[in-house]
């Protein structure tokens, strides 16, 4: 939670609950009473709670967060932030954060050109970005542009 607010600007971290000795006791998760049972925080007026359930949960791509970015500065400042400390670049915008977390750092004009009308440029543009890890907007309206 401290590693998500640190990164978008409107967030906070709300109440903490921790494991007591007795849920210590029955939970499969191995964590010792005084540990995080679960941290409830918000970004950008989305509220989430995360529950620390132990190393056998895993994250997977099936579940995926997206950051819609305006600028190619927003895209590569999130990029930077999110990829920290061990985390990993992807494909087509994607990438996992340290802790697994899979994430869609998108430019909304991508959205807007996948979406044209003229089916040749939303063509040219998605083989383009089908080449990049991270969005690269100048390419994206270089091939929107037929250039």
């Amino acid at each position: 939670a401290k590693f998500y607010t640190s990164i978008f600007k409107n967030s906070k971290i709300g109440r903490i609950l921790r494991y007591d000795e007795e849920t210590a006791k029955v939970s499969q998760s191995g964590r010792p009473a005084g540990s995080v049972l679960t941290i409830e925080f918000e970004i950008e007026g989305q509220k989430f709670v995360a529950l620390n359930g132990g190393p056998q949960f895993k994250f997977t791509e099936s579940i995926s967060f997206v950051v819609n970015c305006e600028t190619q500065k927003e895209v590569d400042y999130f990029w930077e932030k999110l990829t920290a400390d061990g985390g990993e670049e992807s494909q087509c915008g994607w990438l996992r954060d340290k802790f697994g977390v899979s994430w869609q750092v998108t430019p909304t004009a991508l959205i807007d050109m996948l979406h044209d009308k003229d089916a040749k440029k939303s063509e040219r543009v998605m083989k383009a970005m089908l080449q990049m890890q991270k969005i690269d907007i100048k390419k994206l309206n270089a091939a929107y542009a037929g250039k």
